[in-house]
């Protein structure tokens, strides 16, 4: 079931953080003020990432004290009224960390139907892009549609990187051919929700991650669906097309996965 339509002051809240929290970001991009931790993981995180998210987290606490959270960063913070933020203060740290415009903050809101706001915004590129459920998809006060093309061959899908990929998955991509770019994460979901590419796809994903991207997309008119067809949040593949692509795309994408339906390996 789809859901009721988002609240527009909800959805303007969210924006409004987004943009706060991308200012934060900004004082201290391309400068000597960003400082690397040691995550534990093998990933990239920087005093920014976390000072942002307890930004975010600090102001949805105000405000909605009854609301979960969860973040890339910090621990889950469990509540009552049903409904959930997700946060991602910086999606991209190695292109906020190198000086690269792709970065972004997400914010996604879901309720008892599934995401019912998503946002993403780059700051250093100067745009927002941002859904509410039944209220459309706005690229910077203009309303975003996804591609018309109906044909996989001479395709754009964009990508944060190809190292996570499956060998088959790239071989199968290529030869049916499709161009890949390497401009991904949260910026790569607006790049394929405005039109300016056909689809966008990244394995190895996290729920803050894939939350944003159902409402984005089809308020957009395009869809959304980890490999097996779903919109779970673990399903640690993500595709945003538009919707005229998106079974050949999937189909495509499984190959060298082993497990579509649980927590795909490769």
């Amino acid at each position: 079931m789809r859901g009721p339509s988002a609240d527009p002051a909800l959805l303007d809240e969210a924006v409004e953080l987004a943009r706060a929290a991308g200012a934060m970001t900004l004082k201290v991009f391309r400068t000597d003020g960003v400082r690397l931790l040691d995550k534990g993981d093998g990933s990239t995180v920087t005093e920014v990432d976390l000072a942002v998210e307890r930004f975010l987290r600090a102001s949805i606490e105000e405000r909605h004290p009854d609301d979960a959270i969860i973040g890339e960063e910090l621990p889950d913070r469990p509540g009552s009224s049903g409904r959930t933020w997700v946060v991602d203060p910086i999606d991209g740290t190695e292109s906020f960390v190198h000086g690269v415009v792709t970065y972004s903050t997400a914010i996604a809101v879901l309720d008892d139907h599934g995401t019912v706001i998503g946002v993403t915004c780059s700051p250093a590129a100067g745009e927002t892009v941002y859904a509410g459920r039944g209220l459309g998809c706005v690229w910077d006060g203009a309303p975003a549609r996804v591609s018309e093309r109906a044909e996989l061959r001479g395709a754009f899908l964009t990508t944060s990187d190809q190292e996570d990929w499956p060998v088959e998955a790239w071989l199968a991509v290529r030869d049916a051919g499709v161009r890949v770019r390497d401009w991904g994460n949260a910026y790569g979901v607006g790049l394929a929700v405005t039109g300016r590419v056909d689809a966008f796809v990244d394995y190895g994903l996290a729920p803050w991650d894939l939350a944003p991207m159902a409402v984005l997309a089809e308020e957009a008119g395009g869809r959304f669906s980890v490999l097996d067809g779903s919109q779970r949040l673990d399903g640690r593949i993500g595709l945003v097309s538009n919707g005229r692509l998106h079974e050949e795309l999937l189909t495509l994408l499984r190959e060298g996965v082993r497990d579509v339906d649980g927590a795909p390996e490769w």
